[in-house]
């Protein structure tokens, strides 16, 4: 995870994203990310928060678009990629193809107002 979000900091998108809009403080954040992929690799119970209402508020200050979570999704498999092989970094690049997928499809599409 800290190569994954060193890889999303660094992009020009997704930075502004997670450091202006999200405000987040990575000594905080990284840990319950953590406990997040042991949750959903491994089955660990250390992650307890309900991940999408973190992220419909996120929304709500910025719509997400479908280039940003594709682009989400690039970096997470380019970073298993680089650093791991075998069957738990499949399931973890297929278990993030859903997550981005899921976000995509869960989140309220931006209405255009036709007045104006």
């Amino acid at each position: 995870m800290d190569s994954f979000y060193r890889r999303l900091l660094a992009d020009e998108r997704l930075a502004s994203i997670f450091l202006d809009v999200a405000a987040i403080d990575l000594d905080t954040h990284l840990p319950h990310i953590k406990d997040y992929w042991c949750k959903l690799l491994l089955g660990e119970r250390g992650y307890q928060r309900h991940t999408m209402n973190i992220h419909r508020r996120l929304h709500s200050k910025r719509a997400l678009q479908a280039e940003d979570f594709q682009r989400w999704l690039d970096s997470f498999v380019a970073t298993v990629d680089e650093g791991f092989a075998g069957e738990r970094a499949q399931r973890a690049k297929q278990v993030a193809a859903a997550i981005a997928a899921n976000m995509e499809k869960s989140l309220p599409h931006a209405t255009i107002d036709a007045a104006g």
